[in-house]
């Protein structure tokens, strides 16, 4: 049954994500919505969306889009902040996570889907590089506590976070978004792995339908998409809230 859950909704998540990013909101949903305890379900999700990322990171690797210089310092502390942020979510109770999930979850989704998106006229970068990689390196930090720590709407910060305040040009800001995140998935997986809080099998399989979701919806991008998707995004999200409400007050 977990498998009937999940693995369609990594599916639908990897294709989200590529059209208009936000499949985290989708995918660490679908586990819980499987009955994963909640500790479980954030390890499992981060082995099945890091299949997806590194696949991505990859690609934009092999086309010369990540700058190696400024995504070292992001990956750094992105892995420090990564580190922190899981070791902290190990600490919280489930019923303790479930309640600030009720809460965060809604909230994240509703600034991914409606909040401000990259403009399409580009800051003047600074003219200090180690200014730049200094604020790079604090935005991998704070972020890959956040992601660590719980996860969706991680790609849509950094690329919004590395564009406005570190004043990165687009197709650099996305290649280095992509290091980091990687790093934080990897990171943060290692830490579930360590203590127990990851169910393979599950998260292999639905790590493979989340790439083939990502190859179909990178296929099939159009201006249109990020509209096509959001009632999608929505739909899941008012499952997950009903059922995790249901579940708080019996």
């Amino acid at each position: 049954m977990e498998f009937l859950i999940v693995c369609p909704l990594a599916f639908l998540a990897g294709f989200v994500d590529a059209i208009a990013g936000g499949g985290g909101l989708i995918s660490l949903p679908a586990y819980l919505i499987a009955g994963l305890p909640v500790h479980m379900a954030i390890g499992t999700n981060k082995l099945s969306a890091g299949m997806g990322t590194a696949v991505a990171t990859w690609r934009f690797w092999r086309k010369g889009y990540i700058p190696v210089r400024e995504a070292v310092f992001g990956v750094l502390l992105a892995l420090a902040g990564a580190w922190i942020g899981a070791r902290a979510a190990l600490l919280i109770p489930d019923g303790v996570f479930r309640v600030i999930m009720l809460v965060v979850l809604p909230v994240t989704g509703a600034y991914v889907m409606f909040g401000r998106r990259m403009e399409r006229e580009e800051t003047e970068s600074y003219a200090s590089s180690l200014r730049t990689r200094a604020l790079v390196a604090a935005v991998a930090f704070f972020i890959g506590i956040y992601d660590g720590l719980y996860g969706p709407g991680t790609g849509t910060f950094l690329m919004l976070l590395l564009t406005g305040l570190a004043r990165l040009p687009l197709q650099k800001a996305a290649g280095v978004t992509k290091a980091i995140n990687l790093t934080t998935n990897i990171t943060a997986l290692t830490v579930y792995l360590t203590s127990g809080t990851v169910l393979l099998l599950l998260g292999l399989t639905a790590g493979l339908f989340s790439i083939c979701g990502n190859y179909l919806g990178a296929r099939c991008f159009s201006k249109s998409g990020a509209r096509v998707v959001k009632p999608v995004m929505i739909f899941v999200l008012v499952i997950f809230f009903i059922k995790t409400l249901y579940e708080l007050l019996a």
